[in-house]
């Protein structure tokens, strides 16, 4: 009997069992995938943290409605007043303690995969705020809308949620900020000592240097080629600057160095690409066409010029136009300070070397005067500084048949695109193009047209090119001349005064009047002016040295009787007696400075130009040239107007 009772019991509870356990393991498992959820709804939320920019009211508010959403189909979060109070006993559904522990859940979720710390103190006081709002007698009924209240509560709160985080997030960018310029302070350093070993390295070749032969000029320049090309950009600027003055200098010592005015190492392929990397965030097969990253036109101490062809559109056709792209080296402002600091150093180290107290006042004058050296460069290390220059003088040249400078394209820090020029070449090439009876006769034209070029840049314009060396100058087969290279330009404003003293003191061998200009022209004009007897003497005794004498009163008689080779001597002087002031314990100003290095330049491709032609007949191509600048001036002017008007004529036809 009791067996039938307990089979009938269990006949009519298993049905309902049964159907209460799948009911359990249904909801435990929708449980498990709500919750499993949570984290995915709480990423958006992260986002607005992690990135960056502030954020804004409305774009809080949106990912919380999207959060709260998926807050809503958790089962703690959904309510029914079916279920039963069997149920909430057992805390399958929400009761005030399980709302606590949702939202004490929830909080928790958002402090633990917040990328930024929130304060200690703002989880408190949150939790202050809740007990105090949830305890309240009138609200006791409401626990099962808990969600709606937190959702109320935050959107209150939005504006000063939204401050907080933007607050968070400005602190944490003012960090990040100081963390890396720390650290690019800190590859800048390592960058630097990288350099200064490299050319401290390269100084050891003085040593060799100086246990050569005097007279073997062979070995020498092979040992300054090599120092010159381990030293870097700076060392390959002085070469180029001593190159162009090649008649001071041995024979063997002066070719080895016009080298430097050629060709030099050319760019890394890769610093090539990073420099367009840089500058257009694309390598620079994706902008040209044929643009062969190892092997570039041209190398200098700046940068690399590469050939190649860019699509342009001409008369509304698109078609290739070759095009000239040079592309800077990187860290040139570094590679200069350092080459700077490396030549002072060795410099000031020499006293240990060789101890002599009147060492010490040349050797500090010389490495102030390398600093000052040194500074004239700077402009040229930017390529927007070098477009302005070019841009002023593509205007000038267009007044003009004798000189041409290319046209610019394109112009940032690092990269120059211009104009190439297909009919021109380098000078020694085109003068070895002519066969020996027309090669004078050439090399004479384009002297005349150089010298025509520098007296209308500094009658006309008052400025002129500030390196014009060899390499830097070209020439078609009718000796027009097209100048590259603008890096630099010397302004002659307010200086004539002072350079047309200096010139005729130096010429005249009057120590007394060029003590005074080149007191004036130093970096400290008050201290040396102390020094004005001391000075003056040892202008005498360099004068002396380099038979210069006075002329006096009898000028013509003495002119005459040192013939051309005095009067080379004394323009000789003119050019180097500038750029060896330390000797003299006196430091010149850079623009100064610059400006004799670009007359030495300048002169030095002169006299480069009658290479196998006779000095007298060089003299009198000079006087000749000079005396008939204004009609040259004047006959080029016209020809270009009488072009304009062929051009109009034909046009009309």
């Amino acid at each position: 009997m009791a067996e039938q009772e307990s089979k009938k019991i269990v006949e009519v509870n298993l049905p309902v069992l049964k159907q209460r356990t799948d009911s359990v393991l249904r909801g435990a498992g929708g449980f498990a995938v709500s919750t499993v959820k949570l984290p995915k709804a709480f990423w958006p939320v992260a986002q607005l943290l992690i990135r960056e920019n502030p954020i804004t009211r409305e774009e809080l508010a949106e990912d919380l409605d999207r959060l709260f959403e998926v807050l809503y189909q958790h089962p703690l979060s959904e309510h029914s007043r079916s279920f039963t109070t069997y149920l909430r006993k057992y805390k399958l559904l929400p009761n005030e303690e399980s709302t606590e522990n949702l939202i004490r859940f929830l909080v928790k979720q958002v402090v633990a995969r917040s990328p930024v710390e929130i304060p200690d103190v703002i989880v408190e006081e949150f939790w202050s705020f809740f007990q105090e709002l949830i305890s309240a007698p009138e609200l006791k009924g409401l626990v099962e809308l808990n969600l709606d209240i937190v959702r109320l509560v935050l959107r209150t709160y939005e504006p000063l949620l939204v401050e907080l985080i933007n607050k968070v997030k400005q602190i944490r960018k003012v960090n990040q900020i100081a963390v890396t310029d720390m650290m690019q302070k800190s590859q800048v350093l390592r960058g630097d000592l990288r350099i200064l070993r490299r050319q401290i390295k390269a100084i050891r070749y003085i040593k060799p240097f100086l246990q050569t032969d005097p007279k073997d000029f062979s070995a020498q320049a092979e040992i300054v080629s090599k120092m010159v090309r381990e030293f870097g950009p700076l060392f390959i600027k002085m070469a180029q600057v001593a190159a162009a003055n090649a008649d001071l200098l041995p024979e063997e010592i002066a070719s080895e160095l016009r080298v430097f005015q050629e060709d030099v190492d050319p760019m890394l392929p890769e610093d090539v690409m990073q420099a367009f990397m840089e500058v257009f965030g694309k390598p620079p097969q994706e902008i040209y066409f044929n643009f062969d990253i190892d092997k570039p036109l041209k190398s200098g101490s700046i940068g690399s010029v590469y050939l190649a062809k860019k699509p342009m559109t001409k008369n509304g056709v698109e078609v290739l136009v070759p095009v000239i792209v040079k592309v800077a080296r990187h860290n040139l402002e570094r590679e200069f300070q350092m080459g700077s600091l490396a030549i002072e150093l060795m410099l000031m180290s020499s006293q240990y070397w060789a101890p002599h107290s009147k060492l010490l006042p040349f050797l500090s004058a010389m490495s102030e005067q390398i600093k000052e050296f040194t500074k004239g460069f700077e402009q040229e290390l930017n390529f927007e500084d070098e477009a302005m220059i070019q841009r002023r003088f593509v205007d000038r040249s267009k007044k003009s048949n004798v000189w041409h400078v290319p046209q610019l394209y394109f112009s940032s820090g690092r990269i120059l695109e211009m104009e190439f020029l297909d009919d021109a070449m380098a000078i020694k090439q085109a003068i070895e193009s002519h066969e020996e009876r027309s090669r004078t006769r050439f090399q004479r034209k384009i002297a005349e047209n150089f010298l025509f070029t520098i007296l209308e840049h500094l009658i006309i314009h008052q400025e002129f090119h500030g390196d014009l060396h060899p390499g830097n100058i070209m020439v078609d087969a009718d000796a027009q001349l097209y100048l590259i290279d603008w890096g630099n330009a010397v302004d002659m404003n307010g200086r004539w005064a002072l350079i047309w003293n200096y010139l005729t003191a130096v010429l005249a061998g009057d120590t007394d009047r060029l003590a005074k200009v080149l007191i004036e022209m130093s970096t400290d004009p008050e201290g040396n002016e102390q020094r004005f007897d001391e000075i003056r003497q040892a202008l005498d005794e360099t004068l002396a040295k380099k038979q210069i004498t006075p002329l006096d009163k009898k000028i013509l008689r003495t002119l005459y009787r040192e013939g051309q080779e005095g009067l080379h001597r004394r323009l000789q002087a003119a050019l180097q007696l500038m750029s060896n002031t330390y000797q003299l314990g006196l430091v010149v100003q850079s623009d100064y400075l610059h400006l004799s290095r670009s007359i030495v330049a300048m002169a030095g491709t002169y006299l480069n130009m009658y290479n196998g032609v006779s000095k007298l007949t060089m003299t009198a191509d000079l006087i000749k040239d000079l005396s008939l600048f204004p009609v040259n001036l004047i006959k080029d002017r016209l020809s270009l107007k009488s072009e304009e008007v062929r051009r109009i004529l034909t046009v009309g036809e």
